[in-house]
Order: structure tokens, then C-alpha cells, then sequence
């Protein structure tokens, strides 16, 4: 980082503050550890430090780099033999809650909704998991995912229809007699 311009080094820092902690979030999610989070994370931006010069240059920075951070999120999982998962229960559980007055049904609907996500997209998945577990506004899981908001509203939208198939959600009629979910 010595041979590095003053750009270069100020870029990266506020790269490095604008994302540290929602990738340390992202990664506790997956890994289950705050441990393991933050050697994952600290990994990555490590690997990112090292390409930052090169990630200068391209088009999808953002991209790249999500792109490592979720590399050694695996690359941890395989060192710990622990299977990531796609997301830590509070966040959902808190949502739940409030949708439900029995535990036991929330408990179900609950083990359900976390089953279906893994059977999601890796893509649709990291929009929900960033949308709705972590609470990224979908501009800023764009941005973390290094594409357009209007992807990340497709995936969601492809997403819920995935989960409400997998859940079987029961469809609603629509006014022109039509099922709708």
C-alpha cells in the first residue's frame, strides 16, 4: 500500500468503511461465528487489497469484490467443515413474530421459510438475505451485490414466487377471478 497513490489509498479506506460492516453482517449470517466472520472478512479485504490497483480499472468493482468476499466465506466454511447457511433465524424470527400469534405455527412457518431459501438461487438468495435479513434498502443491496437496483427487484420478485411455491402459500383470487400469489 506504500507504492500507492493518495487516491488510491483514500479510495480503498472509504471502500474498506462503506462496507466493513455489512460485509462482517453478510458473513456472520453465513457462518454462524463472529469468529469466523471476521477472519473471513478480514480475508477478503485482504484479497481485495491486493487486487484494489487492478479493481480501479474495472467496470463492476463492487462486484469483484463481493465476489471475494463470498469466496472465503466458503473458503472459511471449508477450514471450520461447518456447511454455511444462508442466514442467521433473529432477523426472520423478529418478522414472524409480529405475523403470528402461535409460537408453534411460527416455529413451523419459521423452519419452513429457512428450508425454502436454501432451495433459492445463489443470487436470489444474497438479494433476500441482504434485503430482508440484514435490511439493506434494495439501492444499497445493489450496490453491495455490484448491480443495478433493477436486478435486485427481479430477483426478489422471482425469489418470493420461488418461496411461495416451495411454502405453498396459499394464492389469492384476484377481481378478475384469477389466482393470484
Amino acid at each position: 500500500m506504500s507504492e500507492w497513490k493518495h487516491a488510491e489509498r483514500v479510495s480503498f479506506w472509504a471502500f474498506y468503511t462503506d462496507r466493513i460492516k455489512i460485509y462482517l453482517r453478510y458473513a456472520y449470517l453465513q457462518l454462524g461465528s463472529d469468529a469466523d466472520a471476521e477472519e473471513a472478512v478480514d480475508r477478503a479485504f485482504d484479497a481485495i487489497m491486493d487486487a484494489w490497483q487492478r479493481m480501479l480499472e474495472m467496470e463492476h468493482l463492487e462486484k469483484y469484490a463481493w465476489t471475494v468476499l463470498k469466496r472465503r466465506i466458503v473458503d472459511q466454511s471449508r477450514r471450520r467443515k461447518v456447511r454455511p447457511e444462508p442466514m442467521d433465524i433473529t432477523a426472520f424470527e423478529a418478522a414472524l413474530k409480529d405475523a403470528v400469534a402461535d409460537p408453534y405455527e411460527g416455529l413451523t412457518g419459521a423452519i419452513q421459510f429457512y428450508a425454502a431459501v436454501r432451495r433459492l438461487s445463489e443470487r436470489q438468495r444474497d438479494a433476500v438475505i441482504l434485503r430482508y435479513g440484514l435490511d439493506c434498502s434494495t439501492r444499497q443491496a445493489a450496490a453491495l451485490m455490484g448491480i443495478d437496483p433493477a436486478t435486485v427487484r427481479s430477483l426478489l420478485s422471482q425469489a418470493c414466487n420461488r418461496l411461495a411455491q416451495l411454502i405453498d402459500v396459499p394464492t389469492k383470487p384476484s377481481g378478475d377471478g384469477k389466482a393470484r400469489s
